[in-house]
């Protein structure tokens, strides 16, 4: 994968771009794109990738005039403008499935395959989403993660996590990637996408870590019982993280687009 700059209307964007094949467009989580690597460059040996960073992610430039869910949406579609790409599969991860849901929301007509892993943007009372802003370093693996102790261990590259400077290494890069993510997903990662799903048209599939301690599985039935043409898989052995820990299974299901 090559990371780029492409100019939109508000700010330069980075991306990520690599493969051959049917354009597929990959929105990422709330951690960034750096545990995503992998499962791109796999992605890419079936699809020609393109995985923008939202603005404050990585190297990109911050942009305060998104400020809130349409601001997303309406920045995201700009940036698949630029990259001239025309009914892309369209895949999002945790956020970027938030992103990625309203993206076929507000544009039902430009997106005819859409990929969900475990995305973020629907509230249960019953089933509340954890508050990812408020944790610490070691609290994250258990939820994340299929194998907490494995996570731990790749999270932190062997360092302690309660070591001062680990701690505020971590810190500091949070507080700029979550200022932005955190317009969106802060005080409760949901703002009205339920009322919009029933909008998407496009064929759907919904993709669940059968582990997944953060946004569990029982919101998977919540997506599909809104999106008329979806489907749903899910990865056994996976936590939230599934295109990390289990990116075969993963791009199997996006396959089924195809």
């Amino acid at each position: 994968m090559e990371l780029k700059t492409i100019p939109t209307e508000r700010v330069p964007v980075r991306y990520y771009e690599g493969g051959a094949g049917r354009p597929l467009v990959f929105l990422h989580g709330a951690g960034g794109l750096d545990m995503d690597l992998g499962f791109l460059d796999s992605l890419a040996k079936s699809f020609h990738v393109y995985a923008p960073l939202v603005p404050g992610y990585g190297d990109s430039e911050e942009c305060a005039e998104l400020r809130d869910m349409l601001d997303f949406t309406l920045h995201t579609w700009d940036v698949v403008d630029r990259l001239g790409v025309r009914d892309p599969i369209l895949v999002g991860f945790s956020m970027g499935g938030m992103i990625a849901g309203e993206m076929a929301a507000v544009a039902p007509n430009d997106v005819s395959r859409l990929a969900l892993i475990a995305p973020a943007g629907l509230w249960m009372d019953e089933h509340p989403i954890p508050d990812i802003f408020s944790m610490l370093p070691f609290e994250l693996p258990g939820y994340l993660f299929f194998d907490a102790e494995a996570g731990a261990r790749i999270m932190s590259a062997g360092a302690n996590m309660s070591d001062p400077k680990f701690l505020q290494a971590f810190l500091v890069q949070n507080a700029r990637q979550l200022g932005a993510a955190g317009k969106i997903l802060f005080p409760i990662p949901e703002r009205g996408l339920a009322s919009r799903l029933y909008r998407i048209k496009a064929k759907t599939v919904l993709i669940w870590g059968e582990g997944d301690k953060l946004i569990q599985p029982v919101y998977a039935g919540a997506f599909q019982r809104a999106i008329s043409r979806s489907e749903v898989v899910m990865i056994p052995q996976a936590a939230h993280l599934a295109p990390f820990e289990k990116p075969a299974e993963v791009i199997g299901a996006i396959t089924r687009l195809q």
